[in-house]
């Protein structure tokens, strides 16, 4: 027998459960409400892509690539024998036989495929060469001959494709697209942030990149923000340049961070190659007076480039937008251009941010789609709602609204039917399975948080008068069927205290 265990969520994941999930559907319903009001429309991505849609839009020298992704092979593309003799696969196959003389051939692998092959090899070959086998298998895998797929780690780039792939650009106008769900990153787990986290996001494809297109989107994104309650959040913004003017800018950082090299962190000091603008984004302490002296893109930008930030920034002021202007903005993504933004809001410590954006001119084209200008933003959902809670913004939903507490087994073919009429009309009803005593039916329906409990006897189905409890204060009331139902949804549409 095999021993027992208690599972649990795995490190980094967590379980959603009532009523914080009705939270969680009034939040993501109340961006669907706003969203739509801007003419956005839904789109459902899958939850893994092709690893290289994520390398080449992200940037392989990311943290986000190099480190925080879940990627994995799809072994069902991989079709492997079970020969006689293992050199009569070698010369038989040429990739493999090149890999073996090589020495690429490695001397490990998973427990779960040394399983699967034993269990399948068994009997099929020598004991002296089920070693040589596993070594060959092994190495099947390694010259990926599966496909390599990844767990979504943002998805912008999947909306990219998406609009490649069903050719969007024919429509009509801009493609304005939503998406709500799940994202997945190996990070180290902190308050607010998990390896399986959520993200409300919305993004602008199209032929043009009018800075009143990213002042309507961040205005869209500041009226869900007060929609939901998210109070005391800050607007940062900033122009990072285009192809024409960021690469020398990057060359000057570069070189100024050359100087200053021995008194940065280990990651910085990567960075200085790779990536140097993460660097402006460092949250060292002992960084920030170094960061300080750097020179700042602003004073490096094109016309173009220059002209583009000023008109948003007239635009912003026309929307009676509040913002600041941050020069170390640079998000970590490779893909951005010009415009980027981030949403800071309180009671979150130093990971304040709740949502960051920008525009990404030339992505589309990178993975391999028609001239596009596009600009999106991403809402950490976690740490939204986080911030709403710890601010005492959230609202009071509407919970269950009526315990059918019936007794006596001539009542309870009337509390059925009156509790699909009560459901037919919006309400949420409990009806329990079994008679139980009054006192602790009433005992249940308090403790279940219901606003009323409707009593059903058999003197009430004889008088075709029902007894509707408000537990909140105790008050009682005699109605009849149709009373009752026209009492009970104006309650609903708030009609009623």
């Amino acid at each position: 027998m095999p021993e027992r265990k208690q599972f649990r969520a795995i490190k980094g994941t967590r379980d959603i459960l009532p009523p914080d999930s009705a939270l969680w559907n009034w939040f993501e319903q109340t961006a669907r409400d706003v969203f739509e009001s801007y003419n956005f429309g839904e789109v459902r991505l899958p939850m893994f892509e092709e690893t290289e849609l994520f390398a080449r839009s992200i940037g392989v020298e990311t943290d986000v690539v190099s480190k925080e992704m879940y990627t994995f092979e799809d072994r069902g593309n991989i079709h492997v024998g079970f020969p006689e003799t293992i050199e009569e696969v070698l010369v038989s196959n040429e990739a493999v036989q090149a890999a073996w003389q090589a020495g690429r051939i490695p001397h490990t692998m998973d427990n779960e495929l040394r399983v699967n092959l034993i269990g399948h090899a068994c009997g099929s070959i020598s004991e002296e060469g089920a070693p040589a086998l596993l070594r060959f298998i092994s190495a099947l895998h390694a010259l990926d001959l599966g496909d390599s797929l990844t767990l979504r780690p943002e998805a912008t780039a999947s909306v990219c494709r998406a609009y490649i792939e069903h050719n969007l650009q024919a429509l009509p106008g801009n493609a304005k697209l939503y998406y709500i769900g799940p994202m997945f990153r190996r990070e180290r787990p902190q308050k607010g942030r998990y390896r399986q986290f959520y993200q409300i996001g919305a993004e602008v494809l199209g032929a043009s990149d009018a800075p009143a297109i990213d002042a309507e989107l961040l205005e869209m994104l500041l009226v869900f923000f007060h929609r939901v309650g998210l109070r005391r959040t800050t607007l940062y913004i900033n122009s990072i340049g285009d192809k024409n003017c960021r690469p020398a800018y990057v060359e000057l950082l570069r070189a100024e961070l050359q100087k200053v090299k021995d008194r940065l962190g280990p990651d910085s000091q990567r960075r200085i190659e790779t990536n140097p603008l993460r660097v402006l984004d460092s949250k060292i302490p002992e960084e920030q007076p170094i960061i300080e002296k750097l020179p700042r893109i602003s004073g490096h930008l094109c016309d173009d480039c220059r002209a583009h930030f000023s008109k948003l920034k007239d635009e912003l002021n026309l929307r009676g937008i509040e913002y600041v202007e941050n020069w170390r903005l640079v998000r970590g993504l490779d893909y951005y251009t010009r415009t980027t933004f981030e949403v800071t809001a309180a009671g979150l410590g130093s990971q304040n941010a709740v949502c960051g954006g920008g525009r990404y001119d030339g992505l589309v084209e990178l993975l391999g789609g028609p001239p596009t200008k596009g600009i999106g933003f991403a809402i950490g959902t976690d740490r939204s709602i986080l911030s709403i809670e710890e601010g005492g913004n959230a609202p009071k939903l509407a919970g269950l609204a009526v315990y059918v507490a019936w007794m006596g087994p001539a009542a309870y073919p009337a509390a059925v039917r009156i509790t699909r009429k009560l459901r037919e009309a919006g309400l949420t009803v409990e009806l329990p399975p079994e008679e139980m005593k009054f006192k602790k039916s009433l005992g249940l329906a308090d403790k279940l948080g219901a606003r009323y409990a409707l009593i059903i006897g058999e003197d009430e189905v004889a008088s075709a008068s029902y007894t509707l409890k408000n537990l909140a204060d105790a008050e009682q009331r005699k109605l009849s069927e149709n009373d009752l139902l026209e009492y009970l949804e104006s309650e609903r549409r708030g009609s009623r205290a």
